[in-house]
């Protein structure tokens, strides 16, 4: 197992990043949290605030010096021994709209990130990336498939990080694990497909209009499993760079599936729109197929198919909306 006291997360107070603080106070660790909260929101952390050993700072990491000033007073009583770095932009179609988006929050957050643990000497870093870094491809994507074209500034930007991250591991990080991430869904979410719809239907709850024909097929996986599946990695993943995609087994879901379960738990009497074409917008990747083989030798396999994760997902978000 690898060994984990006491952590660092970035973009604490995110979609994932939260749930990711209390599974990790739950063994037992002490959690710092940062977060600039432009995304993130301070009562995603409820349940952590209620821990004893957990700390949140309001900072943005492209501050060097404000983000340096909380990892060395946070040090003082004990060294980090990992960083868990979940900031980033986790829009893709605001990086579409504004190339600089992904820049300043995907990529330099990465970049300084890893300036901050060499001056610092944390030794391991955890690093949320995504499937979006693989482009177009016809056949299942594998982590050693190539060339790799990503198709969106958000891809670009993570696959660059990941480059940094390797650089680093190669002059001064004893270890990195990389994660994957299909299409994450669940509580807390802050974007994404299934919370549109949901805000669309509380909006207009006779019409809801779906970007696309319908067609469009992803492998979408619970937050929960993420969770477990991230942690896993890190207990078992021994080499120096570990890289896994993460998600569901042989198991899609089409946005059609996921306009009509939205419709079902939200408005029933909802009529769905589509405006047509295989795209949702640009950098939309019409068709995913994921191998998630390297993570079922490591010894670890989801619980939930990507439609039962749709299921699940729908539901807490709907709650969620109605007791807002």
């Amino acid at each position: 197992m690898s060994q984990q006291n006491k952590v660092l997360i970035t973009g604490a107070a995110g979609f994932i990043a939260s749930h990711l603080a209390d599974a990790l106070l739950a063994r037992g660790i002490t959690v710092t949290g940062i977060d600039n909260l432009k995304l993130g929101k301070r009562e995603n952390l409820a349940s952590a605030f209620k821990k004893p050993k957990f700390n949140f700072f309001q900072a943005d990491l492209n501050d060097l010096a404000t983000t340096g000033q909380i990892i060395a007073n946070e040090s003082k009583s004990a060294p980090f021994d990992t960083v868990w770095h979940l900031a980033a932009n986790s829009d893709i179609r605001a990086g579409v709209a504004d190339p600089d988006v992904d820049l300043r929050d995907t990529f330099l957050t990465t970049f300084n990130v890893l300036k901050l643990m060499r001056e610092h000497k944390i030794p391991r870093l955890a690093f949320a990336s995504t499937s979006a870094i693989y482009g177009v491809h016809h056949r299942p994507l594998t982590e050693d498939i190539g060339p790799i074209f990503p198709i969106s500034n958000y891809g670009a930007m993570k696959l660059a990080s990941e480059a940094a991250i390797s650089a680093s591991v190669e002059s001064f990080l004893d270890r990195a694990w990389i994660f994957r991430f299909p299409n994450v869904v669940g509580s807390r979410a802050t974007h994404g497909a299934i919370y549109d719809f949901c805000h669309k239907l509380k909006v207009n709850p006779a019409e809801l209009e779906v970007l696309g024909d319908g067609t469009q097929q992803k492998p979408y996986f619970h937050v929960a499993d993420l969770i477990e599946a991230m942690l896993f990695i890190t207990d078992n993943g021994k080499e120096k760079l570990n890289c896994f995609n993460i998600g569901t087994s042989d198991s899609v879901t089409t946005v059609k599936y996921l306009a009509e379960t939205t419709v079902r738990f939200a408005s029933p009497q909802a009529k769905i729109r589509y405006t047509g074409g295989n795209r949702g917008w640009v950098g939309d990747v019409p068709k995913v197929n994921y191998s998630v083989d390297k993570l079922k030798q490591l010894g670890w396999a989801p619980r939930l198919t990507s439609n039962q994760a749709v299921d699940r997902a729908v539901a807490e978000i709907v709650a969620e909306i109605n007791n807002s």
